[in-house]
């Protein structure tokens, strides 16, 4: 029914043959199913009705034009594959590196995370990356060089605490160790850049107990090809950063979560003014629990695909 009212819904016309009841606004038409047909002079005022997408055309001079079609939706997800990972998988990254393809590194809770790449259709394994509790992974670029960072959250085997930078060989086509940053406790890497300069923001969460402490905003030195310290920036259980502009200001925020009491803490926005990010803004947060970012499920992970 075509947006029949509903008065008109309650009365039936009487057949004049012995047939069953109509109501007086039906009749028979021909409705094509299947593919789309062509819709020229011959199919001119024929319906087709498209199952697939659930909307029904008519054919007006040489186009189908829509009568009733359902609402689009862009929320229709279906699993396509499983990852299975060496641990509780707490991040991923996806990023395409030209000429060698997609990539997805997962961020997995114990010593190993992994690199797949996207094959045939599926992401398969391609390269395992020694880890300790890895947050997070951001991939990012400076000019032709092609990096990975990771957060790790615990020390190494000998107690040092240090998160790793790593490099794309061209030679190899893998991920080699590049630089080892001291963090503490970290959670997240943010990059970006700032006229043409390029920084990596880290998010400290604690050192031992202490959860108030620096987090640390580096620059990288195109003389010795290395991040270098360039700020500090006070946090209290620092858990993510993230990057923005507003026309020509750039701006840096950070969440905060703990500050070894409560969790009735501020976030801070910076904003990059003189050569240096300046407190800009704070955020009034609570938090009923120490936010937890886990990727569906425990020891593997989950890719789907959007129907769109």
């Amino acid at each position: 029914m075509l947006s029949v009212p509903r008065v008109l819904q309650a009365f039936t016309g009487k057949p004049e043959e012995n047939e069953v009841l109509k109501y007086p606004y039906e009749t028979n038409i021909r409705v094509t199913l299947g593919p789309q047909p062509p819709c020229t002079q011959v199919e001119d005022a024929q319906f087709w009705f498209d199952a697939g997408r659930k909307g029904l055309y008519l054919c007006v001079g040489n186009e189908w034009v829509s009568v009733l079609a359902a609402k689009e939706r862009l929320d229709y997800v279906e699993e396509h594959q499983k990852l299975l990972t060496s641990s509780e998988t707490l991040g991923i990254e996806v990023f395409r590196i030209p000429q060698a393809g997609l990539f997805v590194v997962t961020a997995n809770r114990k010593a190993t995370s992994a690199v797949y790449k996207w094959t045939e259709g599926k992401f398969v394994s391609y390269q395992s990356i020694p880890t300790h509790q890895a947050q997070a992974w951001r991939h990012f670029t400076i000019g032709k060089k092609i990096f990975l960072a990771v957060a790790n959250f615990e020390p190494d085997e000998k107690g040092r605490e240090f998160s790793v930078i790593y490099k794309w060989s061209h030679r190899k086509l893998k991920f080699t160790p590049y630089q080892s940053i001291a963090t503490h406790s970290a959670r997240d890497w943010e990059a970006f850049e700032v006229d043409g300069e390029h920084f990596l923001a880290v998010a400290n969460h604690r050192e031992g107990d202490n959860h108030n402490i620096d987090s640390v905003i580096y620059k990288w030195n195109p003389a010795t090809r290395l991040f270098e310290a360039n700020q500090t920036i006070a946090t209290s259980g620092a858990y993510d950063w993230e990057f923005f502009s507003v026309g020509p200001y750039s701006f840096l925020v950070v969440a905060n979560t703990f500050n070894g009491t409560s969790t009735k803490v501020h976030s801070h926005l910076y904003v990059r003014l003189l050569g240096s990010f300046q407190l800009f803004q704070s955020f009034p947060v609570r938090h009923q629990h120490e936010p937890q970012l886990s990727i569906t499920g425990h020891r593997a992970c989950r890719v789907h695909l959007l129907d769109r």
